[in-house]
């Protein structure tokens, strides 16, 4: 949800657009599942301390973290310490594998889990973003007026490119795209004339110029702190937006500006803060969890109503936050926030990371091809699915589990790949071979997920299932003809 930051005739209002545990297991034998109950300090001496892992087969292991002899004090006279939970936390990862500090914590001590590490990493990549458009109104009694609309709305940077000066910014297009503006006026199109942001913890605030621009607009002045941004690409079927930035201009206000670090991925449960703009009065933050992993909501951002799939969370998000980070508990991006249910309490949404990502990298990809604005391009197999057998399948040794289906294809259109590979009505879809890599098909909107990450030139193959027989369709190269602009 963007925030009409200011309107025609001094009106001001919100818009909106619509509307346990982690933990990898060690599989000792290679095929059967077992996973670690319980991890305990076992002794302590010659300046280590020493950890029991126990497994859920009754078996241990060992690992040992190196600490002082004196405590915080170091008075051996080598700066010695005790071991900290930090480092034992380290040690486990590079032994046994990922799991967030959240999960760790919550699973193997007893003390109060706090998210403050994680968000203090995200706010180094949070901005909150400015938009102006020119729109035309008709008032009663003073007849049309055209004049400068601003909204404000939210961003993380993305991607660092040191090398060409360059930051990248993710955002919602709502927020760079105002139905409600003068195309004529605003420079033959409905996009943003302006776009400027600010990081977090060197926020500013436009303010109003006296008198008119040349063409009878106002005018802002947005102050020290903010950074001028251009518009690389966007999709309004996505609802996402990349900006560029001058990536010296970002570090001559704050150094230690970051590009985010994506999830690896989400599960339902799991920590959910999302880091935004709300309600236009600066970057906040608010706290909650994963609801729904998946599903698809309706919402109009020109004159056409759009399905967009999301992630639901019940993390507090309001207008000003549109285009901001949701992140997990140690500060990686999870999606992007983008809406809220307005009659329904802790109902919101984001795009899932997922999406942000190859849509993010595809948006790239053709700017550059271009050398001008990025458009989002997805390649057409040819193919509608329908899903059965949907289940919960849970993995005791993460914590969490994943709902999974059977996808079935139901049609196969004339004159697209699916029909040269041979592929046909009631065909189960296993995976996606792209390049000779193969990507599992587990539930329906991951095979149109692939079919962003595809080019011209790629090879594809579908691994399939026909009357109880597995097969693998020959390899198909992809032509520009196999791709659509969304």
């Amino acid at each position: 949800m963007k925030f009409r930051y200011k309107k025609i005739a001094a009106l001001v209002c919100a818009a909106a657009i619509g509307c346990v545990c982690a933990l990898t297991g060690c599989s000792l034998d290679g095929g059967t599942s077992v996973y670690v109950t319980s991890v305990e300090q076992s002794e302590t001496g010659d300046g280590t301390s020493t950890f029991t892992v126990r497994y859920s087969d009754g078996s241990t292991s060992q690992f040992s973290v190196a600490n002082g002899k004196n405590g915080v004090d170091g008075e051996d006279g080598k700066d010695g310490k005790d071991v900290s939970v930090e480092e034992v936390y380290q040690k486990y990862v590079s032994e046994y594998g990922e799991i967030s500090y959240e999960d760790f914590l919550a699973l193997y001590l007893s003390v109060n889990v706090d998210s403050s590490f994680g968000i203090g990493s995200a706010l180094k990549s949070s901005l909150k973003v400015y938009t102006e458009f020119i729109e035309t109104q008709t008032i009663r009694g003073f007849g049309t007026i055209s004049d400068t609309a601003m909204y404000t709305g939210s961003a993380v940077v993305w991607k660092l490119d040191p090398e060409n000066d360059a930051a990248y910014l993710v955002t919602n297009y709502h927020l760079v795209y105002d139905n409600g503006a003068d195309s004529v006026r605003n420079g033959g199109s409905k996009l943003a004339r302006r776009i400027t942001c600010y990081l977090y913890g060197s926020e500013g605030n436009p303010a109003k110029n006296d008198g008119k621009d040349a063409n009878g607009y106002s005018t802002y002045s947005y102050g020290d702190y903010a950074v001028s941004c251009e518009y690389v690409g966007g999709s309004i079927t996505y609802d996402l937006a990349v900006l560029r930035a001058d990536l010296s201009d970002l570090t001559a206000i704050n150094e230690g500006v970051c590009a985010v670090s994506p999830a690896d991925g989400y599960y339902v449960g799991q920590t959910a803060i999302a880091i935004g703009n709300t309600e236009g009065e600066g970057i906040s933050v608010t706290k909650g969890v994963v609801s729904v992993d998946s599903e698809y909501i309706a919402l109009t951002i020109d004159d056409q109503a759009r399905n967009y799939r999301l992630l639901r969370i019940d993390t507090a998000i309001y207008s000003g936050n549109s285009g901001g980070g949701l992140f997990d508990s140690d500060g990686k991006l999870i999606g992007i926030t983008n809406s809220g249910n307005v009659t329904d309490q802790n109902i919101n949404y984001a795009i899932p990371l997922e999406t942000v990502r190859h849509v993010v990298d595809n948006l790239l990809y053709y700017a550059e091809q271009s050398g001008g604005i990025g458009t989002v391009k997805r390649a057409v197999i040819g193919i509608t699915v329908d899903t059965e057998n949907a289940r919960y399948v849970y993995d005791a040794s993460k914590g969490y589990g994943r709902i999974e289906e059977r996808v079935v294809v139901s049609s196969v259109s004339s004159g697209y790949p699916a029909e040269a590979l041979s592929l046909s009505a009631g065909d189960v879809i296993d995976g996606i071979l792209i390049n000779g890599e193969e990507y599992g098909i587990t539930r329906d909107f991951l095979i149109g997920e692939l079919c962003l990450t595809v080019r011209a030139g790629d090879e594809i193959a579908i691994r399939y299932t026909r009357d109880g027989v597995q097969n693998t369709t020959a390899g198909y190269a992809l032509t520009d003809d196999n791709f659509k602009t969304e």
